[in-house]
C-alpha cells in the first residue's frame, strides 16, 4: 500500500508559492505546482524539488477560469493513477493570486470581477472540484492576507475577496470534519516579492514605512512563509482547524 503524501501548490512557479513547494518537500513530501504562464520558472521549482529526493511536476492552469477546471482535473487524475496507482492525493494549497490595486472610486467592473474570479470564485470551485481526490486526514491550507486585519487604502476589492475566503475555510473545516480533512488560512503581511507590481521589494519608501509599524523592525520575506505551511502538512498540525494564522512579523499591533 502506497502511503507516500502528496500536495499539490497552485501559483507555484514563484514567490511564496514557490517558497511552500520547496519547504513541504523538504517534510519529505511529493509535490504537484501549478503555473499560469511561466513554464521555465515553474519547471526549475520541480527541478530543485526534486534535487530534494521528491517527485514533482507542473501543471498549467489559470485557477480564475472556471472552464479549465475538468480538464485540469482529468490530468491530475491520470498523473496521479499513472505515478501512485490511486488518484488521490493529501495536501490542497490554494496560493494563485494577482495584485490589482486602486481606490474604491476607481475599481472597475472589471478589475473586481478579476479579483473575485482568481481569490474567491477560482478557489471556491477549484477545491469543489478537487474534493472527491484529497484522502480522508488532509488537509487544506488557504493563503489569505494581512489585509483582513489592518485595512489601508487602495485594497477595497483584494481585502474583501479574502476575507471571503477565510469565512470559506472555516466553512470547509465545518463540513469536511466527518473526512478529517482540516482547513487553515496562512495570512501573510507585507512580502519582499514581486506580486502587485513588487513594491514591497522595491519601494524604499514603502518598506521604511512598513518596517516601522512591524513588530520584528523589516518587510517580510519569502521565506518566512513557506515553512508555516510545510508545517500545516505534518502530523504535528494535525489538530490545528478552522484557524488563521498571521505571518506578518507583528504587523500594526
Amino acid at each position: 500500500m502506497n502511503t507516500k503524501k502528496i500536495a499539490l501548490v497552485t501559483g507555484a512557479s514563484r514567490g511564496l508559492g514557490k517558497d511552500m513547494a520547496i519547504n513541504i518537500a523538504k517534510k519529505g513530501i511529493d509535490v504537484i505546482i501549478t503555473y499560469n504562464s511561466n513554464e521555465m520558472a515553474a519547471n526549475e521549482v520541480v527541478r530543485a524539488i526534486q534535487t530534494l529526493g521528491q517527485k514533482s511536476i507542473a501543471f498549467q492552469l489559470d485557477t480564475s477560469n472556471i472552464n479549465n477546471f475538468s480538464t485540469f482535473v482529468s490530468k491530475l487524475t491520470d498523473y496521479l493513477q499513472s505515478e501512485y496507482g490511486k488518484a488521490n492525493f493529501d495536501f490542497l494549497i490554494n496560493n494563485a493570486g494577482t495584485g490589482i490595486y486602486g481606490s474604491v472610486e476607481d475599481t472597475t467592473v472589471e478589475a473586481f470581477d478579476a479579483m473575485m474570479n482568481i481569490h474567491f470564485k477560482g478557489v471556491y470551485f477549484l477545491t469543489q472540484k478537487l474534493l472527491p481526490l484529497l484522502n480522508n486526514g488532509g488537509s487544506i491550507i488557504n493563503i489569505s492576507s494581512g489585509l483582513t486585519r489592518v485595512c489601508f487604502p487602495n485594497v477595497s476589492a483584494y481585502a474583501s475577496m479574502k476575507a471571503a475566503i477565510e469565512m470559506y475555510t472555516k466553512c470547509l473545516a465545518k463540513e469536511l470534519g466527518p473526512r478529517r480533512i482540516t482547513a487553515n488560512v496562512v495570512a501573510p503581511g507585507a512580502i519582499a516579492t514581486d506580486f502587485g507590481g513588487g513594491s514591497n521589494k522595491s519601494d524604499e519608501n514603502k518598506r521604511r514605512a512598513i518596517a516601522s509599524i512591524t513588530a520584528l523592525g523589516r518587510v517580510g520575506e519569502a521565506k518566512d512563509i513557506g515553512g508555516v505551511v510545510a508545517f500545516l502538512c505534518t502530523p504535528e498540525a494535525g489538530w490545528m482547524n478552522g484557524q488563521r494564522i498571521e505571518l506578518s512579523g507583528g504587523m500594526a499591533l
